[in-house]
């Protein structure tokens, strides 16, 4: 597959605040270059305790803070709890993305909305480099997902903070069209968050299936390879950044796989959770070299 490109900092519309605090993921913290590795400890609100059942040690949200420390992380993202007790201890060594909203698990996904845990003021206040919202495209609640994140989005534009949106497809409209992980859902998912003014947006790879026939037009007959899949979704999310999310724990070599393919196809980073925290600490460790490795080869003047 061919390399293609990353959006620069200089094309992307951005103010000098949020120049700012981008520059410092993306050249100054983690694997730099231009690109982004994050470490994500929300699971604990979105998914309950039963993801740390894997690792126990997980359980202790240091366990975290450590890895992306040790790690040398561009940031760690999470909710409002997570940050008011524990960052003091990291603030200056590992960059925040402070999560805005979320729900659990419990209801079910068929009018997927997640209500404000926190606020851009609270992000300025922890000193946070960015923000992160969840917006459930496709969902019966989007109207008032829409309104609620336009008041996130100016608020962000306000201070000065980035604001990376998680755009994830919901709904039982959803689940008509081919399923909320084939790319009809995903693909729809990055140009929303594009058009709704996200500076990153984090998307899940597309996944081929059965349902795939059940897609609209032409998305039912484009029969794709994984990786030209993606490249299609990085191409509608335009001149937002991409971070790939993790999704459930795989394989070292599947892992190491998807992190090259999704900088082949214009990705500016990877959002790995579960894939890493659910392994031992040496282990864990052991692969974000490897990412290191990888990332360098990906390696791009400040823009």
């Amino acid at each position: 597959m061919a390399h293609y490109p990353r959006p620069a900092l200089d094309r992307i519309g951005l103010s000098p605040g949020k120049k700012t605090r981008l520059k410092r993921l993306l050249y100054e913290h983690g694997p730099g270059g231009g690109t982004m590795l994050a470490l994500p400890i929300d699971q604990g609100l979105e998914h309950g305790p039963i993801d740390f059942f894997a690792n126990p040690a997980s359980l202790d949200p240091l366990y975290q803070y450590e890895l992306a420390r040790d790690g040398k992380f561009s940031a760690i993202a999470l909710h409002i709890g997570l940050a008011e007790k524990y960052y003091h201890e990291f603030a200056g060594d590992v960059p925040l993305i402070l999560k805005l909203n979320g729900k659990t698990a419990i209801p079910s996904d068929a009018q997927a909305f997640s209500p404000l845990t926190g606020t851009v003021e609270d992000a300025v206040r922890l000193g946070a480099d960015a923000v992160g919202y969840t917006v459930y495209v496709g969902s019966p609640a989007q109207d008032r997902d829409f309104l609620q994140l336009l008041e996130v989005r100016r608020a962000a534009e306000r201070f000065g903070m980035p604001l990376v949106v998680w755009a994830y497809p919901r709904g039982e409209a959803v689940a008509k069209k081919g399923g909320r992980d084939g790319l009809y859902a995903i693909d729809y998912a990055a140009r929303v968050a594009l058009e709704l003014g996200a500076d990153i947006v984090k998307l899940n790879y597309p996944v081929s299936s059965e349902k795939d026939a059940e897609s609209p037009a032409p998305y039912n007959s484009l029969h794709l390879s994984p990786d030209d899949a993606f490249h299609k979704v990085v191409q509608s999310a335009g001149r937002a950044l991409v971070l790939v999310s993790g999704g459930e724990k795989m394989g070292d070599e599947e892992l190491l796989k998807k992190v090259r393919s999704s900088l082949d196809a214009g990705a500016t980073g990877i959002i790995f959770g579960r894939n890493l925290w659910q392994r031992p600490k040496e282990e864990a460790l052991r692969l974000t070299r490897e990412f290191h490795a990888i990332f360098r080869e990906y390696a791009q003047a400040p823009g």
